[in-house]
């Protein structure tokens, strides 16, 4: 019993801090306190990056150790897939318009098994075909209104709402987060879809018993280290992970995959673009404080709202940083900075103050000097553009009405951008 009222206890200081610092927010652009980024053409010993060379010799590996160290955390070992189990294909797909594959990833160590769903849409053609990459939240059968598709027996988060109860996913759940994937419009693009349930590679849940954490422990060890990975930089394995693969379809022209993610996903997607330079394109949709959103600036979720309330996500260095921004030795540009010269969107929400829209267009602002460095346009403009007018360089941006969310309008900047790029 006195455990029981210690842990309730625990819970509800937990939970009475988090509404405390939500309350808190800064939320007025007149509040937002003074703040200071690091040029990212300065080296911490105070040299200026000049050149190309100076770039991917010095300044960007010591950009990604800090990151690494510091924020997302390392990934403590080697894995590669075990085995590839094609469980079923179709050349029928969406009413004869598409070709449908499902298979899973299997990582093995020891007496430990991970299973990674893999489900893929592609057009009709004897051409290899670019594709987005992107996880889902709830499975791969919630993307679409399609029976063939397997249901998830991942554990996921409770939703009554959409079938999802006791953590396991029902009929109920089937395309119910279809209003985000508009498969359809992006086969007739041209282009494939290949998403993953990310739960499969970690479940997004504050505890490192399960995914692919224990797969690297030592004898003893329940967590991973300091500086080793949280569940972000996990997501953003599997990315690399699902990369392999594609590497080796037949149908897939690996030199253009796009990685795209939403919220907590779109962190996961910078941090993949910027460990693994295999992906051509990456796309982050309003992933906010520990994305494209600048840290140094107060505004919506801060380093500390997000610590609190998803401590699994980063490593445990960053914790140091909770109301100590000011105290990073990088920021968000510098993410962003590391995908250069790849073509890179960032993308905002009117309605989604939370991940402060006017934070993350300036972190692609201020990555745009290494795109120039490189010999790229950046992004086209210096001030920040009016709601749902997208502006197109090698780094694209747009911020439209509506709420977090992943939407129609929003696939349809980014395959106009997969266009630009893609398909000169």
């Amino acid at each position: 019993m006195k455990k029981l009222a210690f842990i309730l206890l625990l819970s509800s200081f937990i939970w009475t801090s988090a509404h405390a610092q939500r309350e808190n927010v800064i939320s007025d652009e007149s509040k937002v306190p003074a703040y200071t980024v690091p040029d990212v053409l300065t080296r911490l010993n105070g040299k200026k990056v000049k050149s190309e060379k100076d770039w991917f010799k010095k300044q960007r590996p010591e950009l990604l150790k800090i990151f690494t160290d510091q924020v997302y955390g390392k990934v403590p070992g080697v894995l590669g897939i075990s085995e590839v189990k094609v469980w079923e294909t179709s050349d029928n797909a969406l009413n004869g318009l598409a070709r449908r594959k499902q298979l899973s990833l299997f990582f093995k160590k020891n007496n430990l098994n991970l299973e990674v769903n893999v489900l893929m849409y592609l057009p009709k053609t004897t051409q290899k075909v670019p594709v987005f990459l992107a996880y889902n939240f709830t499975g791969n059968h919630a993307v679409y209104n399609d029976p063939a598709i397997r249901l998830t027996e991942s554990w996921v988060a409770n939703n009554p709402s959409v079938g999802i109860i006791n953590n396991k996913v029902t009929e109920q759940s089937r395309a119910s987060a279809n209003d985000r994937w508009p498969v359809e419009e992006i086969i007739k693009a041209g282009y494939g879809l290949v998403t993953i349930y990310y739960g499969d590679v970690d479940p997004d849940k504050d505890d490192f018993s399960d995914g692919i954490h224990p797969f690297f422990y030592k004898e003893g060890q329940t967590k991973p280290e300091s500086n080793e990975w949280g569940s972000i930089a996990a997501w953003a394995w599997g990315l690399s992970r699902a990369m392999d693969y594609l590497e080796k379809d037949p149908m897939v022209d690996s030199k253009k995959v796009a990685v795209l993610g939403h919220s907590r996903l779109g962190k996961a997607a910078l941090w993949a673009g910027a460990t693994d330079p295999r992906f051509a394109m990456v796309i982050s949709n309003e992933s906010g404080c520990g994305g494209a959103a600048l840290s140094k600036r107060i505004y919506g979720e801060t380093v500390e709202i997000i610590n609190t309330s998803f401590p699994h996500w980063f490593c445990e260095n960053f914790l140091q940083y909770d109301n100590h921004e000011e105290l990073l030795p990088v920021d968000q540009h510098m993410l962003l900075a590391l995908i250069g010269p790849r073509p890179l969107y960032v993308a905002s929400a009117e309605g989604d103050q939370w991940a402060d829209p006017k934070g993350e267009f300036l972190s692609a602002k201020y990555a745009s000097a290494v795109y120039e460095l490189l010999g790229k346009e950046g992004l086209p403009v210096k001030e920040m553009p009016q709601v749902n007018h997208p502006v197109m360089g090698a780094i694209g941006y747009h911020i439209r009405t509506g709420k977090h969310d992943l939407t129609p309008y929003d696939w349809t900047q980014y395959i106009g951008f997969a266009d630009k790029h893609f398909k000169k």
